[in-house]
């Protein structure tokens, strides 16, 4: 029976820094059969992709085997909910109708089993820097869309994956502390939001790739469930618990 409903974010399909792509795309297929007979519907929170583009009537090359399962999954008759990261951010109808699955550009506010549960990716909520504001704002401008589809792919596509793993190797990596200070700004708009908007029982969001399971001042659970490359966590609901799980297969070595 279809009664749990499951969260995952932050995959990176395609990132050029994953040492065995195929492995890490076949370990994520199987995990989707593996919850189709209880998935009653599944929350995938942005970056599912490394990078993502659709045109108007071209389809991106790869992630077949990842895509076939999602597929099969909703055809199960498991709701499937794709929230927009800054990642795949030009994710657009191709996949919403070919599969069936619903795409989210922004914060979710929803109830599951009669629990109040506030979602969103985690770059889009709280940040203060302008010229990351602009900039999201900039890749969300229809205008700059279409002038970004009229540049042919072969330059696009690589320069992205470049960029992404230039990032993420050279980037500083967060510290697992399993709690974020009463400043961090995904506290500061889980309590703002509280405060505007009334109790929520669950604030999920993805992007951090640490896994954090705390509880805010107000009253609220929060949870950042990491990240599908290295860590391989998600999250469970079924009811009545929330549990950060783990995928087994690591394809991504931890050093």
């Amino acid at each position: 029976m279809k009664t749990k409903t499951y969260f995952i974010s932050d995959l990176h399909l395609g990132a050029g820094y994953i040492s065995d792509p195929v492995g890490h795309e076949r370990a994520l297929a199987e995990w989707l059969r593996s919850i189709e007979p209880s998935a009653r519907c599944l929350y995938m929170l942005g970056d599912v992709m490394d990078y993502w583009f659709e045109y108007r009537s071209v389809v991106p090359r790869g992630h077949l085997r990842f895509l076939g399962a999602l597929a099969e999954l909703a055809d199960s008759g498991t709701e499937v909910v794709w929230a927009k990261g800054n990642h795949d951010i030009w994710l657009f109808d191709y996949l919403r109708d070919e599969i069936g699955l619903k795409v989210v550009d922004g914060v979710i506010d929803t109830v599951i089993d009669g629990k109040r549960f506030v979602m969103e990716h985690g770059d889009g909520v709280g940040e203060s820097r302008r010229s990351y504001r602009l900039m999201r704002r900039l890749f969300r401008n229809r205008f700059a869309q279409w002038l970004y589809a009229g540049i042919h792919p072969r330059w696009t596509v690589g320069l992205a994956l470049a960029w992404s793993k230039h990032s993420r190797l050279h980037g500083r990596q967060p510290a697992g502390t399993g709690r974020l200070e009463d400043d961090d700004r995904l506290v500061r708009f889980a309590e703002e939001f509280v405060g505007s908007n009334g109790p929520v029982d669950y604030f999920v969001f993805g992007h951090r790739h640490t896994p954090v399971d705390m509880t805010t001042v107000s009253g609220s659970r929060l949870i950042v469930l990491g990240e599908c490359f290295r860590t391989m966590s998600y999250g469970e609901w079924d009811g009545s618990i929330f549990e950060l799980k783990k995928i087994k297969s690591k394809p991504y070595p931890d050093n």
